[in-house]
């Protein structure tokens, strides 16, 4: 479970390099420098799932990965209210579906990082 949250965040954080436009139109319009949010979300995603994937810094990259993902939700909401942005892409159902996925991954997240590892 751990490598595949570590993974995940870390292959979301490389494609906000590798595709900034395609996050760049999630950014709510009134946000400041939304191209400098894209890639410092994406830097983080990556700093903080590599650091999820080590027991002894797992807790505190979990709160900043729970943090993360409360401070992107507004973008998600965006892209709901807004699916003309993506057009032909993705149905607008999933966005919808998206938002509450994204308490999916706060409560997996935090149980995840609650498990010690057994020392013998």
């Amino acid at each position: 479970m751990t490598a595949a949250i570590s993974l995940f965040f870390i292959v979301a954080g490389i494609l906000h390099f590798v595709m900034p436009y395609f996050y760049l139109r999630m950014i709510p319009p009134p946000w400041p420098f939304p191209l400098v949010l894209v890639y410092l979300s994406g830097a983080l995603e990556i700093a903080l799932g590599a650091l999820f994937f080590l027991p002894e810094s797992r807790r505190v990259a979990a709160w900043g990965l729970i943090a993360l993902l409360v401070a992107v939700f507004p973008a998600n909401v965006h892209i709901a209210l807004h699916p003309e942005i993506f057009p032909h892409l993705i149905p607008p159902s999933i966005y919808w579906a998206r938002l509450p996925l994204q308490l999916v991954f706060i409560v997996w997240i935090w149980r995840v990082a609650r498990l010690r590892p057994q020392i013998f």
